[in-house]
């Protein structure tokens, strides 16, 4: 690794942490998708990721959940209703890597999604939206595409 490689991997995670870190306010979804890319799209295994938000959608957290294998996570939406009680989060933003770069959510991916908005309504955790982030690709948003 180069000295600029370095400086850049360092540079990456100064970012990512300031942009997920607790009390910044994620207000639309460009400043999502730049925090999740710094998050999630080298992984080389799939990784499902929750951002927690409180009532003003301040970040309380931000999570890796689940971590998978390379074309796969099991996400069990127990443990994610636990974990939003845990924090007393309001509202919930998701979001996954497909290594393989291709950033289309798959019919899996939308029932997944649906299965957690239907189990978070029951205890009154909104779904403001779910990424999916793919390498060099831009970060899908399902509520840009009226999938939510």
């Amino acid at each position: 690794m180069t000295r600029e490689d370095r400086l850049i991997a360092r540079a990456k995670k100064v970012l990512s942490r300031r942009l997920g870190e607790p009390g910044a306010v994620f207000d639309c979804p460009k400043a999502v998708r730049d925090f999740l890319v710094f998050e999630l799209a080298e992984e080389a295994r799939e990784v499902f990721y929750v951002i927690f938000l409180d009532s003003q959608n301040r970040v309380t957290s931000c999570e890796p959940l689940f971590v998978g294998t390379l074309d796969q996570t099991s996400v069990y939406p127990r443990e994610v209703i636990r974990r939003c009680i845990e924090l007393n989060a309001a509202a919930v933003i998701f979001a996954h890597n497909h290594p393989s770069g291709v950033t289309e959510p798959s019919m899996a991916d939308r029932a997944l999604t649906n299965s957690l908005k239907s189990a978070l309504a029951m205890i009154d955790v909104r779904v403001l939206d779910h990424f999916i982030v793919g390498g060099a690709a831009r970060p899908t948003s399902f509520a840009e595409r009226g999938l939510l």
